[in-house]
C-alpha cells in the first residue's frame, strides 16, 4: 500500500535537497491540531522510511495558539522551527520581509505550475512562492438534508441570508438537541473575526474606506452583527461563544447542528462514515450573500514554510515537497480514501475522476475557492487585500481584539452597538499609531 508513496519520496528526494546521507537531521514542524494535519502525521512515517537520515519533531497546537508561538518565533529569529503552517494571511508580509525561505528550487517533479492558481497567487510575494499549500479552502453552506426535508424546506445551491435564517428556523429543535444552526464564536482573528468578516462583506460592509478610516460604526456593519448574534441567540448551540472550527465540526459530526457555516475542508469530516453520525444526510451551498455582490465565502490556505531562522533548510524542503505532493494525495487516498485527500491545493485533483465521484463537496469547493475575490472583497472600494482578513501586519493583533469584542457580545456581556463602538475605537487607535491614518 505504501510503495508508491514511498518510490514518489525518494524521487521528490533526488533533488539537491537531502542532507547529508551521513548524520540525522531533526526538523522540528509547527502544525496546527486540524485533522487533515493529525493524519499527515499518522502516515509520515512513509516519508522517514524513505529518508533514514531526517528524523521529525512534531509540535501540534490550538489554531490561536500555534498562530501566537510561530509569529514570536519568526519574529524573534528564534530558530525553534524548521517547518511551520502558515496562511495566506502570514505568507506575503512575512516573505516580503525576507522571515520565510523562497521555494523556487523545488524539484521539477514537484509540479508547482499544478497548485491552483489563486491558492499560488496567495502564497507568493513577486511570484516567488515563499510557501506550499497543504490545503486549500473557502468556505460554504453544510446542512441536514434529512432535516430540511422533514421541515418541508429547500435551501437553494446559491442561498441568500433570507434563505438561512428561514432554515436555522425551521430546523432548529433544541428539545431534541438539535440546533438550527451552528457558526464560530471563539475570539481570534483566524476564529470568529474570519466568519463575521465576510459575513459582514456579503452585507455591504468594510473594515477601512479608502483612506483607512475604521467603518464599524456603519450600519452595514449593524445589520450584520445584529442577524449574527439573532441567529446564534435564536438558533445556534448553548455556549457557542467558545466554538471555534473543531468544536462546531464535533456538534455536526454528532447530529445536532441543522447547518454549519465553514470551511469547506470540513466536507470530508462530515462525510465520513467512520467519523460522523450524519455522513449520508449532508448537503452543500455556497454561502449566503445579501444581495451586494460578494458572497460569505473566504479564501485561505494551510500552507507549509521553511523559516529563514531554520538550521536545516535543506531537509525541511525536502519534507514540505513530499507532505504536498501528488503522491502524498496518492497516500492519503490509498490509506483512507479519495475523499480524505486534502482539497483545495492543485488542479490535478479537481480533474481526477476517482476524487470526484468520492467527493459529494468537491465541486461546491472549488467553487467556492473560485468565487472569492482578495483584490476586491467588498462592495465598495478598499486599500487592503484580502476576504477574511486584512493584509496589514497590524491584523492579527487588531482581529484578535475585534474577535474578543464580538465574543462578548455572543456571551450576552455586550450589546451589538457595544461591540461595534469598542471596535470602532480599538481601530482607531491602532490605525494611528500605525501611521495608517491622521487625527
Amino acid at each position: 500500500m505504501m510503495t508508491r508513496a514511498l518510490l514518489g519520496a525518494t524521487a521528490l528526494c533526488a533533488c539537491g535537497l537531502a542532507a547529508s546521507a551521513q548524520e540525522t537531521t531533526t526538523v522540528t514542524i509547527a502544525t496546527v491540531n486540524n485533522g487533515d494535519m493529525v493524519r499527515m502525521q499518522g502516515l509520515a512515517d512513509a516519508f522517514t522510511e524513505a529518508n533514514p537520515n531526517i528524523e521529525l519533531e512534531w509540535v501540534t497546537l490550538e489554531e490561536n495558539v500555534l498562530r501566537q508561538n510561530v509569529t514570536t518565533d519568526i519574529a524573534t529569529s528564534g530558530g525553534q522551527y524548521d517547518v511551520i503552517t502558515i496562511g495566506t494571511y502570514e505568507v506575503p508580509i512575512w516573505g516580503a520581509q525576507d522571515w520565510l525561505l523562497p521555494l523556487n528550487d523545488l524539484p521539477a517533479e514537484y509540479d508547482v505550475d499544478d497548485i491552483l492558481p489563486p491558492i499560488r497567487a496567495g502564497l507568493s510575494v513577486d511570484d516567488t512562492l515563499y510557501a506550499v499549500p497543504f490545503y486549500g479552502e473557502s468556505s460554504f453552506v453544510m446542512y441536514r438534508t434529512d432535516l430540511a426535508e422533514a421541515a418541508g424546506i429547500t435551501i437553494p445551491e446559491q442561498p441568500t441570508w433570507d434563505d438561512i435564517k428561514a432554515a436555522a428556523a425551521a430546523m432548529n429543535d433544541p428539545d431534541a438537541g438539535i440546533h438550527g444552526i451552528c457558526l464560530r464564536g471563539k475570539a481570534g482573528w483566524g476564529e470568529n473575526t474570519a466568519f463575521i468578516t465576510t459575513m459582514a462583506n456579503s452585507y455591504g460592509a468594510r473594515w477601512f474606506d479608502e483612506n483607512w478610516q475604521p467603518q464599524f460604526d456603519s450600519p452595514e456593519w449593524n445589520a450584520a452583527i445584529t442577524d449574527y448574534l439573532e441567529l446564534m441567540n435564536s438558533y445556534g448551540p448553548p455556549g457557542a461563544s467558545s466554538n471555534g472550527f473543531n468544536e462546531n465540526l464535533t456538534l455536526f459530526q454528532q447530529g445536532k447542528c441543522g447547518m454549519w457555516i465553514d470551511a469547506t475542508v470540513a466536507g470530508s469530516f462530515v462525510t465520513d462514515p467512520n467519523n460522523s453520525t450524519v455522513a449520508d444526510k449532508v448537503g452543500f451551498a455556497l454561502a449566503p450573500d445579501a444581495g451586494q455582490g460578494p458572497r460569505a465565502n473566504w479564501l485561505w490556505s494551510w500552507a507549509l514554510a521553511v523559516p529563514a531562522s531554520s538550521d536545516a533548510p535543506d531537509a525541511a524542503k525536502q519534507f514540505l515537497a513530499w507532505a504536498t505532493s501528488k503522491e502524498y494525495a496518492n497516500l492519503v487516498a490509498e490509506s483512507e480514501g479519495w475523499a480524505n485527500v486534502p482539497p483545495g491545493t492543485r488542479t490535478s485533483l479537481y480533474e481526477n475522476q476517482e476524487y470526484l465521484d468520492a467527493a459529494p463537496f468537491a465541486q461546491m469547493t472549488i467553487d467556492s475557492i473560485n468565487a472569492a475575490n482578495p483584490s476586491a472583497p467588498t462592495r465598495d472600494p478598499v486599500p487592503y487585500t484580502g476576504v477574511q482578513f486584512v493584509a496589514i501586519p497590524e491584523f492579527q493583533g487588531l482581529g484578535t481584539t475585534v474577535g474578543q469584542e464580538f465574543s462578548a457580545a455572543l456571551a450576552g456581556e455586550k450589546t451589538a452597538e457595544e461591540a461595534l463602538a469598542a471596535a470602532q475605537e480599538a481601530a482607531t487607535q491602532v490605525m494611528t499609531e500605525g501611521g495608517y491614518i491622521q487625527q
